[in-house]
């Protein structure tokens, strides 16, 4: 179906295009090309962050994190049940196990709940800021304290998020905030990690290029072209999450007091503006129908098929996953699109 409101689409209003043009001018298409550096660079000073290590994707990211950081077979994982199924099969792809703890109402891992799932086995925390929400970082951070262990941020949905774990990762897929098209980047003030990093995403070459690769690595790698668009991107970021804002702010103008719509906690940043409905299957069918695309919240992960757990115990994320989606929410989104947005799901609820 072709809808005349798709739920996301890039803005591609800056730099982008003269600098994929240069790059390819100047014949640097590959991941050896100066704007991967740039990109990398940029990205991690506007974060206020030592490193940057670019990649093919998020999730690669959020793999590269973790081999990093030494996990593998046997070692355990802490990962929110309310995630995106990448978070978790990053986890899967090093040979760890991740264990999953139930989300608060603010849709973010439940902290109060991460205690009793530690054991001798963990090693990481990996918790994922929902829908640009962020995590309570500060009691995360200081139960990785008091039981020595790592933490990776899944940033995928968060750029502006200022990171504070060991390790951030951050998704340049379309729909995200920023984006390259496909592609990710890992931030860290840890040289050595950043070092790791860098090396498990170029297949583990030897610094003589021997084609002796003394473990096992990725072809993990982001082209400069890729870099080129991100690069662009990062230097609007500040006027992109403004807009956002703004976004955001039309939609809880346009949104409150219907009876039947939910409103959700305030976001840190904007990536998609997420609502609960009643009878919200019959709403996004009526939506659809006027144009209006819209996405289902995410599945807990031990309904995944994958993970499934036939004794998973009543769930928030369950609940939320029932009756939850976001709707179109990308930075060149006007107040007229949204007026009618917001005003077919008026017509929809009979509210004036």
């Amino acid at each position: 179906m072709s809808f005349t409101h798709p739920v996301s689409r890039p803005w591609l209003g800056g730099r982008e295009l003269d600098y994929v043009t240069e790059a390819v001018s100047d014949g640097w298409i590959s991941s050896q090309g100066p704007y991967v550096r740039r990109f990398e660079e940029e990205f991690a000073r506007y974060n206020g962050v030592a490193h940057g290590v670019a990649c093919s994707s998020g999730t690669t990211a959020l793999t590269l994190a973790l081999r990093a950081l030494g996990v593998g077979p046997g070692d355990e994982v802490i990962v929110p049940e309310f995630t995106m199924i990448a978070s978790a099969w990053a986890v899967t792809y090093t040979g760890a196990t991740p264990v999953f703890v139930d989300c608060g109402d603010d849709l973010n891992i439940d902290v109060s709940l991460i205690e009793e799932k530690i054991t001798p086995r963990t090693k990481v925390i990996l918790p994922v800021h929902i829908y640009g929400r962020r995590c309570d970082m500060d009691a995360i951070m200081d139960l990785a304290l008091q039981y020595n262990l790592r933490v990776v941020e899944d940033s995928a949905e968060a750029h502006g998020v200022r990171p504070v774990a060991d390790i951030a990762c951050f998704s340049l897929f379309a729909n995200k905030i920023i984006t390259a098209g496909e592609g990710g980047i890992c931030l860290t003030e840890d040289p050595r990690l950043a070092e790791q990093m860098a090396h498990l995403r170029a297949m583990a070459f030897t610094k003589d290029h021997s084609f002796l690769h003394k473990k096992l690595a990725y072809n993990f790698r982001m082209t400069s072209m890729q870099a080129a668009v991100a690069l662009a991107q990062t230097e609007r970021l500040d006027t992109i999450l403004e807009l956002r804002r703004e976004i955001e702010r039309r939609y809880d103008e346009g949104l409150r007091g219907i009876d039947g719509i939910t409103m959700m906690p305030p976001r840190d940043v904007l990536w998609m503006y997420d609502v609960r409905a009643e009878r919200r299957d019959e709403l996004r069918e009526f939506l659809a129908a006027e144009g209006v695309e819209t996405r289902l919240f995410f599945k807990p992960m031990s309904r995944q098929p994958g993970y499934y757990d036939a004794d998973w115990p009543s769930l928030n994320a369950s609940r939320f996953s029932e009756d939850g989606f976001y709707l179109p929410t990308h930075t060149g989104l006007t107040a007229e699109d949204q007026e009618f947005i917001t005003g077919r799901i008026r017509k929809f609820y009979g509210a004036a």
